[in-house]
Protein backbone atom coordinates (compact mmCIF):
# COMPACT_ATOMS: atom_id res chain seq x y z
CA UNK A 1 0.00 0.00 0.00
CA UNK A 2 1.57 3.49 -0.90
CA UNK A 3 1.27 6.13 1.67
CA UNK A 4 -1.30 7.85 -0.84
CA UNK A 5 -3.27 5.19 -0.36
CA UNK A 6 -3.28 4.68 3.32
CA UNK A 7 -6.14 5.64 5.76
CA UNK A 8 -6.66 9.62 6.53
CA UNK A 9 -6.03 8.47 10.82
CA UNK A 10 -2.71 6.89 9.25
CA UNK A 11 -1.52 9.94 7.68
CA UNK A 12 -2.46 12.48 10.61
CA UNK A 13 -0.69 10.02 13.19
CA UNK A 14 2.28 10.28 11.12
CA UNK A 15 2.61 13.52 11.12
CA UNK A 16 2.38 14.02 14.72
CA UNK A 17 5.09 11.14 15.06
CA UNK A 18 7.21 12.90 12.80
CA UNK A 19 7.10 16.17 15.08
CA UNK A 20 7.35 13.74 18.54
CA UNK A 21 10.56 11.86 16.51
CA UNK A 22 12.12 15.31 16.59
CA UNK A 23 10.99 17.40 19.85
CA UNK A 24 11.68 13.90 22.08
CA UNK A 25 11.47 10.45 20.80
CA UNK A 26 15.03 10.38 18.74
CA UNK A 27 16.96 11.48 22.04
CA UNK A 28 15.07 8.61 24.50
CA UNK A 29 15.59 6.31 21.89
CA UNK A 30 18.80 5.95 22.43
CA UNK A 31 18.84 5.63 25.90
CA UNK A 32 16.23 3.03 25.58
CA UNK A 33 18.09 0.83 23.14
CA UNK A 34 20.81 0.93 25.56
CA UNK A 35 18.23 -0.36 28.15
CA UNK A 36 19.71 -3.96 29.22
CA UNK A 37 16.12 -4.27 31.18
CA UNK A 38 12.81 -5.58 28.76
CA UNK A 39 9.84 -3.47 30.28
CA UNK A 40 6.62 -2.23 29.53
CA UNK A 41 4.90 1.02 29.31
CA UNK A 42 4.71 4.07 30.66
CA UNK A 43 5.85 3.25 34.05
CA UNK A 44 8.73 0.47 32.75
CA UNK A 45 7.26 -1.96 34.38
CA UNK A 46 9.68 -5.21 34.48
CA UNK A 47 9.34 -7.98 32.31
CA UNK A 48 10.51 -10.51 34.84
CA UNK A 49 7.64 -9.40 37.06
CA UNK A 50 4.94 -9.55 34.33
CA UNK A 51 6.53 -12.48 32.49
CA UNK A 52 4.03 -11.67 29.12
CA UNK A 53 6.52 -12.91 26.66
CA UNK A 54 8.94 -15.90 28.04
CA UNK A 55 11.52 -17.16 26.04
CA UNK A 56 11.82 -15.63 22.57
CA UNK A 57 15.28 -17.02 21.63
CA UNK A 58 14.76 -18.55 18.39
CA UNK A 59 11.48 -16.86 17.55
CA UNK A 60 10.80 -14.91 14.28
CA UNK A 61 8.84 -11.97 15.65
CA UNK A 62 7.13 -9.31 13.70
CA UNK A 63 6.67 -5.91 15.66
CA UNK A 64 3.50 -3.89 14.39
CA UNK A 65 4.55 -0.09 15.18
CA UNK A 66 7.46 -0.01 16.55
CA UNK A 67 8.44 2.91 16.22
CA UNK A 68 12.16 3.75 16.99
CA UNK A 69 12.58 -0.51 17.44
CA UNK A 70 13.56 -0.21 20.86
CA UNK A 71 11.69 -3.25 21.98
CA UNK A 72 12.69 -4.81 18.55
CA UNK A 73 16.24 -4.40 19.51
CA UNK A 74 15.53 -6.24 23.13
CA UNK A 75 14.55 -9.15 21.50
CA UNK A 76 17.14 -9.34 19.28
CA UNK A 77 19.70 -9.02 22.22
CA UNK A 78 17.73 -12.43 23.08
CA UNK A 79 18.13 -14.14 20.16
CA UNK A 80 14.82 -13.74 18.83
CA UNK A 81 14.83 -12.95 14.75
CA UNK A 82 13.13 -9.75 14.57
CA UNK A 83 11.36 -8.12 11.74
CA UNK A 84 9.94 -4.15 12.94
CA UNK A 85 7.04 -2.40 10.94
CA UNK A 86 5.87 1.33 11.24
CA UNK A 87 4.77 4.01 8.75
CA UNK A 88 6.62 6.64 9.99
CA UNK A 89 10.19 7.36 7.87
CA UNK A 90 11.35 9.31 10.82
CA UNK A 91 11.25 6.77 13.53
CA UNK A 92 12.62 4.26 11.24
CA UNK A 93 15.17 7.06 10.16
CA UNK A 94 16.17 7.09 13.71
CA UNK A 95 15.92 3.15 14.95
CA UNK A 96 18.45 2.40 11.57
CA UNK A 97 21.48 4.90 12.74
CA UNK A 98 21.28 3.51 16.61
CA UNK A 99 21.02 -0.31 14.50
CA UNK A 100 24.40 1.19 13.02
CA UNK A 101 25.48 2.42 16.38
CA UNK A 102 24.91 -0.41 18.26
CA UNK A 103 25.51 -3.42 15.62
CA UNK A 104 22.32 -5.15 16.70
CA UNK A 105 20.66 -5.24 13.41
CA UNK A 106 17.50 -6.86 12.24
CA UNK A 107 14.99 -5.90 8.95
CA UNK A 108 13.11 -2.57 9.42
CA UNK A 109 9.96 -2.34 6.88
CA UNK A 110 7.94 0.87 6.52
CA UNK A 111 4.36 -0.12 5.89
CA UNK A 112 0.89 -0.08 8.52
CA UNK A 113 -0.30 -2.63 10.80
CA UNK A 114 -3.12 -3.36 9.13
CA UNK A 115 -1.30 -3.93 5.73
CA UNK A 116 2.11 -5.81 6.31
CA UNK A 117 4.08 -7.07 3.26
CA UNK A 118 5.51 -10.07 4.71
CA UNK A 119 4.12 -13.63 3.89
CA UNK A 120 1.40 -15.83 5.83
CA UNK A 121 2.66 -17.90 8.65
CA UNK A 122 6.07 -16.34 8.59
CA UNK A 123 6.12 -15.74 12.47
CA UNK A 124 6.01 -16.75 15.92
CA UNK A 125 4.93 -14.04 17.49
CA UNK A 126 3.54 -10.68 16.96
CA UNK A 127 4.08 -7.92 19.18
CA UNK A 128 2.44 -3.90 20.12
CA UNK A 129 3.74 -2.45 22.53
CA UNK A 130 1.89 1.12 21.85
CA UNK A 131 2.09 0.80 18.20
CA UNK A 132 -0.70 -0.80 15.97
CA UNK A 133 -2.34 -1.70 19.48
CA UNK A 134 -3.43 1.93 20.10
CA UNK A 135 -2.60 3.71 16.51
CA UNK A 136 -4.08 0.96 14.14
CA UNK A 137 -7.53 -0.05 13.63
CA UNK A 138 -8.53 -3.49 15.84
CA UNK A 139 -10.58 -4.86 13.49
CA UNK A 140 -8.00 -4.42 10.56
CA UNK A 141 -4.45 -5.23 12.44
CA UNK A 142 -5.71 -7.87 14.63
CA UNK A 143 -6.97 -10.27 11.81
CA UNK A 144 -3.63 -8.83 9.75
CA UNK A 145 -1.64 -10.68 13.03
CA UNK A 146 -3.73 -13.80 12.91
CA UNK A 147 -2.49 -13.91 8.92
CA UNK A 148 1.42 -13.49 10.07
CA UNK A 149 1.49 -16.37 12.64
CA UNK A 150 1.65 -19.86 12.09
CA UNK A 151 -0.71 -21.97 14.51
CA UNK A 152 0.60 -21.82 18.03
CA UNK A 153 1.64 -18.58 17.56
CA UNK A 154 1.07 -15.78 19.74
CA UNK A 155 0.01 -12.07 19.93
CA UNK A 156 1.08 -10.06 22.89
CA UNK A 157 0.31 -6.42 22.76
CA UNK A 158 0.04 -3.84 25.27
CA UNK A 159 -2.25 -0.79 24.94
CA UNK A 160 -4.46 1.56 27.77
CA UNK A 161 -6.42 0.25 29.76
CA UNK A 162 -10.24 0.32 29.25
CA UNK A 163 -10.58 2.44 32.49
CA UNK A 164 -7.66 5.29 31.52
CA UNK A 165 -9.72 5.53 28.71
CA UNK A 166 -12.70 6.26 29.86
CA UNK A 167 -11.41 8.47 32.44
CA UNK A 168 -8.98 10.37 30.19
CA UNK A 169 -9.89 14.04 29.95
CA UNK A 170 -7.82 16.78 27.59
CA UNK A 171 -5.86 17.44 30.35
CA UNK A 172 -4.76 13.83 32.02
CA UNK A 173 -6.64 10.85 33.14
CA UNK A 174 -8.73 11.76 36.03
CA UNK A 175 -10.68 10.10 38.89
CA UNK A 176 -14.34 10.75 37.09
CA UNK A 177 -15.64 8.81 33.84
CA UNK A 178 -15.62 11.19 31.10
CA UNK A 179 -16.68 9.14 28.47
CA UNK A 180 -19.06 6.56 27.55
CA UNK A 181 -17.20 3.35 27.58
CA UNK A 182 -20.09 2.36 24.51
CA UNK A 183 -18.39 2.85 21.14
CA UNK A 184 -15.01 3.52 22.17
CA UNK A 185 -13.47 1.96 19.32
CA UNK A 186 -12.38 5.66 17.58
CA UNK A 187 -10.98 8.81 18.85
CA UNK A 188 -9.65 11.81 17.68
CA UNK A 189 -7.99 14.19 20.10
CA UNK A 190 -8.71 18.13 19.02
CA UNK A 191 -5.32 19.53 20.00
CA UNK A 192 -3.60 17.26 18.36
CA UNK A 193 -5.69 15.57 16.18
CA UNK A 194 -3.91 12.26 17.22
CA UNK A 195 -5.90 9.06 15.73
CA UNK A 196 -6.53 6.29 18.74
CA UNK A 197 -8.56 3.15 18.66
CA UNK A 198 -9.82 1.43 21.41
CA UNK A 199 -11.92 -1.32 22.73
CA UNK A 200 -13.70 -2.50 25.91
CA UNK A 201 -12.80 -5.59 27.15
CA UNK A 202 -15.91 -7.27 25.41
CA UNK A 203 -15.13 -5.75 22.32
CA UNK A 204 -11.32 -7.31 22.83
CA UNK A 205 -12.19 -10.96 23.32
CA UNK A 206 -14.92 -11.16 20.53
CA UNK A 207 -12.60 -9.81 18.07
CA UNK A 208 -9.55 -11.97 19.14
CA UNK A 209 -11.81 -14.96 19.53
CA UNK A 210 -13.23 -14.58 15.86
CA UNK A 211 -9.78 -13.87 14.17
CA UNK A 212 -8.86 -17.32 15.73
CA UNK A 213 -7.46 -16.57 18.90
CA UNK A 214 -7.59 -18.07 22.49
CA UNK A 215 -7.19 -15.64 24.88
CA UNK A 216 -4.43 -16.77 27.59
CA UNK A 217 -3.94 -14.09 29.93
CA UNK A 218 -4.89 -9.98 30.53
CA UNK A 219 -1.91 -8.04 32.32
CA UNK A 220 -3.28 -5.36 34.16
CA UNK A 221 -0.11 -3.13 34.63
CA UNK A 222 -0.14 -0.87 37.70
CA UNK A 223 3.14 1.61 38.44
CA UNK A 224 5.69 0.55 41.36
CA UNK A 225 5.52 2.14 44.92
CA UNK A 226 8.58 3.99 43.74
CA UNK A 227 7.64 5.51 40.07
CA UNK A 228 7.27 8.78 39.17
CA UNK A 229 5.32 10.63 36.49
CA UNK A 230 6.96 10.09 32.98
CA UNK A 231 8.31 13.86 31.79
CA UNK A 232 7.22 13.36 28.52
CA UNK A 233 4.05 11.21 28.91
CA UNK A 234 2.00 13.37 31.38
CA UNK A 235 -1.38 12.36 30.80
CA UNK A 236 -1.53 10.05 33.55
CA UNK A 237 0.60 10.36 37.23
CA UNK A 238 2.26 7.58 39.18
CA UNK A 239 -0.22 8.14 41.89
CA UNK A 240 -3.37 7.16 39.76
CA UNK A 241 -1.46 4.17 37.60
CA UNK A 242 -0.12 2.83 41.57
CA UNK A 243 -4.32 2.75 42.59
CA UNK A 244 -5.79 1.95 39.10
CA UNK A 245 -4.39 -0.54 36.24
CA UNK A 246 -2.77 2.45 33.51
CA UNK A 247 -2.36 -0.38 30.79
CA UNK A 248 -3.15 -3.56 29.53
CA UNK A 249 -1.21 -6.99 28.23
CA UNK A 250 -3.11 -9.21 26.14
CA UNK A 251 -1.81 -12.58 25.31
CA UNK A 252 -3.39 -14.94 23.06
CA UNK A 253 -3.06 -17.83 21.25
CA UNK A 254 -3.62 -19.02 17.61
CA UNK A 255 -5.81 -21.49 16.85
CA UNK A 256 -4.19 -24.94 16.15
Amino acid sequence: MSSSDRPDYVQQNVANWTRANTEYTDASATRAWAQEEITWGVFGKPEVELNALGDVSGLDVVELGCGTAYFSAWLARRGARVVGVDPTPAQLETARRLQRETGIEFPLVEAIGEDVPLPDASSDLVLSEYGASLWADPYRWVPEAARLLRQGGRLVFLTNSTLSVVCMAMDGVGELLVRPQFQLHHKEWPDTHEVEFHLGHGDWIDLLRTTGFDIERLVEVFASPEAETHTFYKYVTADWARKWPVEEIWVARKRV
